[in-house]
């Protein structure tokens, strides 16, 4: 049997040790130290690049139940971050050259793990193989993904609108309505007076932005259409009224009036628990966003899942080419992992990691394969990146909103929480993963 994975990020390695942990032998491909990516740094691998937070631990934050979940599954990253901790309150946050150096030493130190310093430009030939190089995939790998799978499988830049949850929008103020009643009323629509729309147009074009990268501003000057709201607006203060607040043929319902302004919000799951608000990709600061896009009527006490980014990250439109086990739904022996399968986060990666690399050993073996339940964190995770459902896919963190609803209805935020992360172990104690 033969298995390769590409790539000793996060989800390369946890999915490189499953596979060797099952007795099967592994040949990692890893282009550092002779090559790195403009985010990189180290030698090691597992770097962290961008905090060295794995965030909470708690279970009524759903990035806390996924770390309780992998450990329960006995990753090899959680493990070594567990390690390697340092004090962080709630949080989990490593010493990241510890953190890198442990992970980095079980497995070269790995008698069934075979190591090759070397960029990977093609998907290799093997029984088995997992892609597992990240946001910043090199261009001649990317390319042959492109070539193997579709010009449309494939996206280069993130710019992506901030999604929030359906149960914080305020409805009391905002209604469901399509242009002239044309069609289903899929789209709600926050409604602004004149003196709303001046104080929230003051504040954006004010906003603080974040800065970006010299790669990222080389992609973003070859990147068509988009353009982040902040800049639409700092070319008057009526171009959004004629752009993306446009309030033609939305009547207010409560009013019985057309509003000076409409910002839209559209479905971003089949459940409809989450929105995304509509022509508002951006280059805010996250602090900026909540606070500048918290002043839209109806949206107050929005509830965040996922801020408005516009940067690099090569990531596939999984939910056409991938199934729940990230694998290729056409071609079986291949899958993804990491940031390039549309999660984020590097507790997210992980999980990806893990998946793959257990399901290419039930592949290499002829079993069936696992298939983790949609009220799992893990199950919940690649149940969105797979979901043909999405159409408009978009990286995406772990959250409470990606999983089914409880049979009883807790209107206590944390309680809920609690609940969903209870049923949640239980059902996977219950079902002998381990």
């Amino acid at each position: 049997m033969n298995a390769i994975v590409v790539g000793a990020g996060l989800a390369g390695c946890e999915a490189a040790h499953q596979i060797a942990n099952a007795g099967i032998s592994v040949t990692l491909y890893e282009m550092k130290p002779k090559s790195k990516t403009p985010a990189h740094h180290s030698d090691n691998f597992c770097e962290l690049v961008c905090s060295n937070s794995l965030r909470s631990n708690s279970l009524t934050n759903a990035v806390g139940l996924l770390k309780e979940e992998l450990r329960i599954l006995c990753s090899l990253v959680i493990d070594c971050a567990d390690k390697t901790r340092v004090p962080a309150g709630g949080s989990l946050a490593v010493d990241r050259e510890d953190f890198s150096g442990l992970v980095t030493k079980i497995i070269k130190e790995n008698p069934l793990i075979t190591i090759i310093e070397e960029e990977i430009n093609e998907i290799p030939k093997a029984d088995v193989v997992i892609i597992a190089t990240g946001p910043l995939t090199t261009e001649n790998l990317a390319n042959n993904i492109k070539d193997r799978f579709g010009q449309n499988e494939l996206y280069f830049f993130d710019a992506a609108a901030p999604i929030v949850t359906f149960d914080s929008i305020d409805m009391n103020k905002a209604y469901f309505a399509s242009r002239y009643d044309k069609g289903t009323p899929d789209y709600i629509n926050c409604p602004m007076e004149k003196e709303e729309y001046e104080v929230f147009y003051n504040e954006l074009v004010n906003a603080e932005t974040a800065e970006l990268k010299e790669f990222d501003k080389e992609q973003l000057k070859v990147f068509e259409g988009c353009m982040p709201v902040e800049v639409m607006a700092k070319r008057g203060i009526n171009t959004l009224l004629f752009g993306p607040l446009k309030p033609v043929g939305l009547k207010n319902p409560y009013t019985n009036k057309e509003p000076y302004a409409v910002v839209q919000l559209r479905k971003d799951n089949k459940e409809g628990t989450l929105y995304n608000l509509v022509g508002f990709q951006t280059q805010l600061k996250f602090p900026e966003q909540k606070r500048v896009f918290s002043l839209i009527p109806s949206l107050e006490n929005v509830e965040f899942i996922r801020y408005g980014v516009m940067h690099r990250n090569t990531f596939l439109n999984s939910p056409l080419l991938l199934d729940n086990t990230y694998a290729v739904k056409k071609q079986q022996n291949i899958f993804f992992a990491g940031q390039i399968t549309g999660v984020e986060g590097y507790v997210e990666s992980v999980a990806s990691g893990f998946v793959a690399g257990v399901n290419a050993v039930r592949f290499l073996q002829k079993k069936e394969k696992i298939i983790f339940p949609k009220q799992t964190a893990i199950g919940a995770l690649a149940n969105y990146i797979s979901d043909e459902s999405v159409k408009n896919f978009q990286p995406m963190n772990i959250n409470f909103s990606l999983f089914p609803p409880l049979e009883k209805r807790i209107r206590n935020k944390k309680e809920r929480y609690l609940d969903i992360s209870n049923r949640s172990l239980a059902l996977l104690m219950e079902k002998k993963y381990v």
